[in-house]
């Protein structure tokens, strides 16, 4: 299946010279959803996770269908003040400015192989924030999965190391 077919590319949005890729149409459409999610739970087979991580909000959209269809568990990470209970987090810089995330501190048991979603690899820093919470608690990245890759972004470089699928690339 060609999933560009269910991007829809929004120009000038949010801002003058971007070009949206809004994936809702690919959730509202149950067979490319499905798809979308069947590849996605067959590289996470093969990787052999024992649960599935994602970041807030659009990390959830992909991973909770996947982690449901291998009866396995999910663990979000969230912006701070967002978990109710004791969390782990990790601070990290954005181009104006620092973000926080976090993680339920018992969320990864020592040695859990963990597959990382979400719907769009850009320059990576969330990722890579997503990662060091995982380790921290003594997770193995056994996998991180994209929806859309912006290649043009180079966010592929901060996740060096690490296997990586995106199931769209766009070059520009």
């Amino acid at each position: 299946m060609d999933l560009k077919k269910y991007v829809s590319e929004v120009p000038d949005w949010p801002k003058k010279g971007v070009s949206f890729k809004d994936i809702t149409t690919i959730m509202d459409n149950g067979e490319a959803y499905g798809y979308a999610t069947d590849q996605i739970v067959e590289y996470a087979r093969e990787k052999e996770v024992d649960i599935v991580v994602g970041p807030e909000a659009r990390g959830f959209i992909i991973g909770c269908p996947v982690a449901y269809s291998m009866g396995i568990g999910f663990a979000p990470v969230r912006k701070e003040g967002k978990l109710p209970r004791e969390v782990i987090r990790y601070e990290y810089d954005l181009e104006y400015g620092s973000n926080v995330l976090t993680m339920h501190s018992d969320a990864i048991k020592s040695g859990q192989r963990v597959l990382i979603t979400d719907d769009l690899l850009a320059t990576g820093g969330t990722i890579e924030a997503t990662i060091k919470l995982i380790e921290s608690l003594g997770g193995v990245v056994a996998g991180i999965a994209f929806l859309i890759e912006l290649r043009y972004l180079e966010g592929r470089k901060r996740l060096e190391g690490y296997d990586t699928i995106s199931l769209l690339t766009y070059d520009e």
